[in-house]
Parts: structure tokens; C-alpha cells; sequence
């Protein structure tokens, strides 16, 4: 009894994480953005109309990426949507899978990349999509297919991947914010800051502007680390109980964790969506591999096998 209710609290527990994790998120998106366009607009004469323009804006802007997320995570990895004729493995193993767990069929895509690699995204199980690389397909027999797509699916099914596709628009308009910042130092904030000589307030906003795109990198590392450093392994373990077979995950991982090819699609802002690290992590793999460890946020290969071989 105690096991099955360990096994049964960590999805309820990791959604309810993940769903905090997402409002956390938004708002730290928000609040930098409603300040800045504040200053801007307050810095242009609207005093606390500005103010309030800020707020309705940032708001708007929040939603529209929260629901343009999944596509532009799918764009950025130049997924195309996996026709169900030639790609009929793929499409039969999600189906019963999800049939057998009770998740809605997830739109299914795939990615022209000879590294094997998997990812996923969406904002609920009602709108969630799985991609597989061309040389996952290849590399892969159907039964170690069947625990990468189990290991995608536990995390749609404990729905922690909206505030991970999340941090990918969110981050990416990090550097639009710094623009607007440095191109109203420039202009002298507006009519006002072009009367004063000394260009009234608008080097604060330049200043701001400036730390925002020097600190940005870090920003978007501390969004994507914010992700439980458990996430993969829980959903590893959520993935074989979905199978009901760990040694086809394992032998999945393994293969993986052989392979040094990187996903030429792949960039840091959406490298945490993805099974295995998609950048090159060693110098064998490629460039920048010593920063792209660094800002890693999957756990070792070898200790996710590990966890798994216990089972």
C-alpha cells in the first residue's frame, strides 16, 4: 500500500509543482515588462494612463506567449507533422499508449535531424505535441520507441510541460524588452527627454536597457533551471510504469547516451524540452560544448539508467 501511494503522489505533487512554477513564470515575465513600458509611456507624457497601458499590455503580451508557445517551439525546431501513413509505428504506439493511460492522442511531428532525440510541448494535455528526430526512428526497435514515447507522455500527463515551452517565448522577448529599453535612452525618452539637455530620465532607462541584455543569458537560465533538476527521472520512471517494461527505456537511454551527435535545430532556449542533451556537451560533439554543460538542466544519462535498472 505505501509503495502505491508513493508511485501515485509524485504526478499529483510534480503537476502541482509544475502549475506553480508556470504562474511564477508568467509573472516574472510580466512585472520587468509592465515596468519598462511604464517608464517609456510615463517617460512620454501619459503619467498614470502610461502606467495603466503598461499593465493591460503586459498582460496581453503574457497571454499571446503563453498561447503561441507550442508553435514557436515546433518552428524553432523545424518539426513538420508526421504523416500517418509513412510514419505509422509512430502513430501506433502513442495511440496506445495514450488509450491505455487516458490522454488525449498529442499532435505527432517529426524533425529531419540524424541525432536520435525527442522532445516535447504544449500548454495542457488538450493542446500538446511530441516530436521525434528522424534518427531516433531509425535507431531505435519499437520497443525502445515505445519507452522514449511513454517518457514524453508521462510528462504531458503530469502536466509539467506548459511552463517549460513557456520559458521559450518568455525568454526570447527578453532581448526585445532590452531594445525598447536602449532605443528610448537613445531617443532621450520621448518629447520630454529631448527638451531637458540633460536628457531627463530616459539614461535610467538606457541603464536598464543595458543591465537587462547583459543579464539576460542568466535570466533565461535561472527560467529553464527552475524545472524540478527530477523532472527527466521522474518522468522516466512515469514512462516505464506506463510500458510496464523498464529494459525498453533503458536500452533506449543507452543508445542515447552512446551517441554524439547534436540536433542542428536545437538552441539553449529550447534545449530543456528535449529527452537528452540536443548541444554538444564535449568537445567530440561540437562547439561551446564547456557552456552548454554548464547551463544543462537533464541529469546524466548514466544515472537516469541507473534509477531505472532498480526497478
Amino acid at each position: 500500500m505505501s509503495d502505491q501511494t508513493t508511485s501515485n503522489s509524485t504526478p499529483t505533487s510534480t503537476s502541482t509543482s509544475a502549475s506553480r512554477r508556470a504562474v511564477v513564470l508568467a509573472v516574472t515575465f510580466a512585472a520587468p515588462l509592465a515596468i519598462v513600458v511604464a517608464l517609456v509611456l510615463v517617460l512620454a507624457g501619459l503619467g498614470v494612463v502610461g502606467v495603466i497601458i503598461a499593465l493591460v499590455l503586459a498582460a496581453a503580451a503574457t497571454f499571446a506567449a503563453f498561447a503561441a508557445s507550442d508553435a514557436v517551439v515546433l518552428r524553432l525546431s523545424r518539426a513538420e507533422p508526421a504523416d500517418p501513413s509513412e510514419h505509422a509505428r509512430l502513430h501506433n504506439l502513442v495511440e496506445g499508449l495514450c488509450i491505455a493511460n487516458g490522454l488525449p492522442k498529442p499532435q505527432l511531428f517529426v524533425i529531419h535531424d540524424a541525432a536520435p532525440n525527442a522532445l516535447v510541448t504544449g500548454r495542457n494535455q488538450q493542446h500538446a505535441a511530441v516530436a521525434v528526430t528522424t534518427g531516433l526512428l531509425e535507431m531505435l526497435d519499437r520497443v525502445e520507441l515505445e519507452g522514449v514515447l511513454a517518457h514524453e507522455l508521462s510528462h504531458i500527463k503530469n502536466d509539467d510541460i506548459a511552463a517549460d515551452t513557456l520559458a521559450v517565448t518568455t525568454v526570447g522577448l527578453v532581448t526585445v524588452l532590452a531594445d525598447v529599453c536602449v532605443r528610448a535612452k537613445w531617443s532621450n525618452g520621448g518629447r520630454r527627454g529631448r527638451q531637458d539637455p540633460e536628457g531627463g530620465s530616459a539614461p535610467w532607462l538606457g541603464a536598464v536597457g543595458t543591465a537587462i541584455l547583459a543579464g539576460s543569458p542568466l535570466w533565461a537560465t535561472l527560467l529553464q533551471s527552475g524545472a524540478n533538476p527530477r523532472r527527466d527521472t521522474w518522468a522516466d520512471l512515469a514512462g516505464a510504469q506506463m510500458t510496464r517494461f523498464p529494459p525498453g527505456l533503458i536500452s533506449a537511454l543507452e543508445k542515447l547516451d552512446d551517441d554524439d551527435t547534436v540536433v542542428a535545430a536545437s538552441s539553449r532556449a529550447t534545449a530543456h524540452l528535449w529527452i537528452a542533451a540536443s548541444l554538444a556537451r564535449t568537445d567530440a560533439e561540437g562547439e561551446l560544448a564547456a557552456q552548454n554543460a554548464l547551463f544543462d538542466t537533464h541529469p546524466p544519462l548514466q544515472e537516469r539508467i541507473a534509477t531505472l535498472r532498480e526497478l
